[in-house]
């Protein structure tokens, strides 16, 4: 259960970090790459969350 939760903050902080790359960058290729990549993460985040509460394990 811990490492699903580790897993979880960890795709969120890296979901995160891609946004403020995205913002930063100046290149749009890489901006529309950094957003892809937080886009994605979040959706991981996101199906790792659904498991842990459709197993009654969150928390």
């Amino acid at each position: 259960m811990q490492d699903m939760l580790a897993q979880l903050e960890k795709l969120r902080r890296d979901a995160a970090e891609c946004e403020l790359i995205r913002d930063l960058a100046t290149d749009p290729k890489k901006r529309e790459l950094f957003d892809r990549l937080a886009a994605h993460l979040s959706l991981l985040a996101s199906e790792v969350e659904r498991a842990m509460l459709a197993s009654g394990k969150k928390g």
